[in-house]
């Protein structure tokens, strides 16, 4: 082991996350690109993902899955990548960051777009792909920020906004809530902001995120505060994770109070990539459970159910 570990990603961590379909983008190497499964499930298939059903205009072919910043302030026991650590030898510097220097937001945007057609490009010659969504889809209209990591701790992620509008795209912001204080400063924010919540008390939280943070639960609990305040389309997700945060549902209802979301996400842990290694198969529920869990938030705070999508365990409410 090195003795001093840098966030820089090692040659032999880059080639593991390669053979998964990531892409790098950038000299320090804190963005990266993928292509979403539901953007291949629409091209080869016609089936969608439940942002195009829920959320227009989102078109599943012509969204781009990214991050500005690989790294997290929290190693949650459902993520599915490979955390720091996880692997004997696969330890890199994730938080706090050791580099002084980040790309610029138009230089990782025009990079990922690249790659991204890097890898749709096999595609082409696919007969069971629809042509019209395969050209459309090499011109992204949405990019979504939550394909690992901890997008705010891109220190210009409303610099990174404004490039994606210039390209004519719309942006999404997954964030684990853990950085108030950078969700308050941005102008512009994103199209839509998910803010995503594991637990409903601090014990739970701590026990299922595990942030590298002493003050994350505070931090959090800090954004619902401010959720209100920030004028955009705003979604609480509540990720269930079966035996480990079904429970305590006056908590959660207590977090929808105070967040005030437009929208109220209930979605299944999936058992899948390096989640496997920490969580039991039984910790992925069935559709009627994700469904029992949306019901008992409907009943405690007012929301509706307005949406199901069984092929990605998700429940709408508003």
């Amino acid at each position: 082991m090195e003795e001093k570990l840098s966030y820089s990603l090692k040659p032999e961590i880059i080639r593991v996350y390669h053979r998964q379909g990531y892409r790098f983008a950038g000299k320090h190497l804190h963005s990266a690109v993928k292509i979403c499964q539901w953007t291949k499930e629409s091209l080869r298939s016609n089936r969608v993902c439940y942002k195009e059903l829920w959320y227009p205009p989102v078109q599943s072919h012509r969204c781009i899955q990214m991050t500005p910043y690989f790294g997290c302030n929290c190693h949650c026991l459902h993520c599915w990548r490979m955390h720091s650590g996880d692997r004997d030898g696969f330890i890199w510097k994730e938080f706090p960051l050791e580099t002084e220097e980040f790309d610029e937001p138009s230089e990782i945007i025009d990079e990922l777009i690249k790659k991204r057609m890097e890898l749709l490009s096999g595609w082409r010659g696919n007969p069971r792909v629809n042509r019209r969504k395969f050209e459309e889809a090499l011109r992204p209209t949405m990019m979504t920020m939550s394909l690992t990591g901890e997008p705010t701790l891109y220190p210009r992620l409303s610099e990174l906004i404004v490039e994606a509008k210039k390209r004519g795209m719309i942006t999404f912001l997954v964030t684990n809530g853990t950085m108030p204080e950078a969700l308050e400063r941005m102008d512009p924010l994103p199209f839509q902001l998910y803010v995503s919540v594991l637990a409903p008390d601090r014990n739970t939280y701590i026990r299922v995120a595990r942030p590298l943070i002493k003050d994350a639960w505070e931090r959090l609990n800090r954004t619902l505060e401010i959720l209100p305040s920030l004028e955009t389309r705003k979604v609480l997700r509540f990720t269930v994770i079966k035996g480990w945060n079904t429970h305590n549902f006056k908590g959660y209802s207590s977090m929808v109070e105070r967040g005030k979301p437009d929208f109220i996400e209930v979605k299944a842990y999936e058992w899948v990539g390096q989640s496997r290694e920490r969580l039991p198969r039984e910790a992925m529920p069935y559709m009627k459970d994700v469904e029992e869990f949306a019901n008992s938030i409907a009943d405690l705070t007012g929301y509706e159910i307005k949406g199901r999508y069984e092929p990605s365990g998700a429940v709408l409410l508003a």
